[in-house]
């Protein structure tokens, strides 16, 4: 715990990391993948008026989801989940002299938030039936049928968004328009993994909603089918 973020009428979450077996393989996978872009873009972006400005994006895009993947409660997982997605439209319109960079940039955002839009409302319903935002507290806690059926499933919308899964998928291959460094980040080590890493994450609570896991494995297969 690094401090006490806010206190208001009884909400109050930490700025705190958690590491554990499942984020210490998420970390090598963003650190190891990441250092390797970082050092091809240092020769890729080097004639590059935007030098600085991409590295600053490419850092906070990493650091973002390291802060994701750590987070010890569901504001802190939130921050670097937004974060992701900041970066992200800022890495696939860095050259924003091209409107088609500016067109997918916007795409992605929008598809992305309709994901966001469901995770925030889950962490919503999740923090007010639990009541207490700690996520390893909330693995371990038992729900109503219904009403964690209904949790799991708009967790999974965000899952969808982010992970490029369909029907939300098709912002994923408007991303080359940004540097080729900023597609092997969003296709390998951040930006599609964060949705692999909050299933994981909340796994005891989606064994606990079998009707959602069918429609992720429903949706998981159709979307590697178009993709193919």
């Amino acid at each position: 715990v690094l401090w006490q973020w806010m206190d208001v009428a009884g909400f109050s979450p930490s700025f705190a990391f958690h590491l554990d077996a499942l984020s210490l393989v998420f970390i090598f996978v963003i650190t190891f993948v990441g250092f390797l872009i970082h050092v091809y873009s240092t020769e890729f972006m080097a004639d590059d008026e935007g030098f600085a400005r991409f590295f600053t994006y490419l850092n906070l895009f990493v650091a973002s989801m390291l802060v994701l993947v750590l987070a010890d409660n569901l504001v802190l997982m939130y921050l670097g989940w937004e974060g992701v997605g900041l970066c992200s439209y800022l890495l696939i319109g860095f050259w924003y002299e091209k409107p088609s960079a500016i067109a997918a940039a916007k795409k992605a955002f929008i598809m992305t938030r309709i994901g966001d839009v469901g995770l925030f409302v889950g962490l919503i319903l999740l923090f007010q039936t639990a009541g207490t935002l700690d996520i390893l507290s909330l693995n371990a806690m038992s729900f109503e049928q219904s009403r964690i059926e209904l949790i799991t499933l708009l967790l999974f919308v965000g899952i969808v968004g982010k992970s490029a899964q369909f029907p939300l998928h098709t912002w994923l291959p408007d991303a080359m328009e940004g540097p080729t460094p900023v597609s092997a980040l969003l296709h390998s080590a951040t930006m599609v993994a964060a949705g692999v890493f909050l299933f994981a994450r909340f796994h005891d609570l989606f064994m606990q909603a079998p009707l959602t896991l069918n429609i992720a494995l429903g949706i998981a297969a159709f979307t590697a089918v178009l993709s193919s």
